[in-house]
């Protein structure tokens, strides 16, 4: 499954997961401590709609959610 908005192109995007380790210093501890980093992906909440397009007919489209609470979509 495409995970891509055909409105906004709106895809996945890359990030990292950060694992700490220690007391907080407000706490009283000595701090964080980061002992860990990999990569990860943050992905688009993409929906499958049926929407009305500019021909007046009705497609299934993958849409996301910040597209569809917009209302750039016209549910059909």
């Amino acid at each position: 499954m495409s995970r891509v908005c055909e409105i906004c192109n709106k895809g996945p995007r890359t990030g990292s997961r950060i694992i700490r380790h220690g007391l907080e210093k407000h706490k009283g501890g000595i701090g964080l401590h980061t002992t860990g980093i990999s990569k990860r992906r943050f992905l688009p909440n993409i929906k499958s709609v049926r929407a009305k397009v500019d021909g007046g007919g009705v497609r299934r489209m993958k849409v996301c959610a910040a597209c569809i609470k917009q209302g750039k979509v016209v549910k059909g």
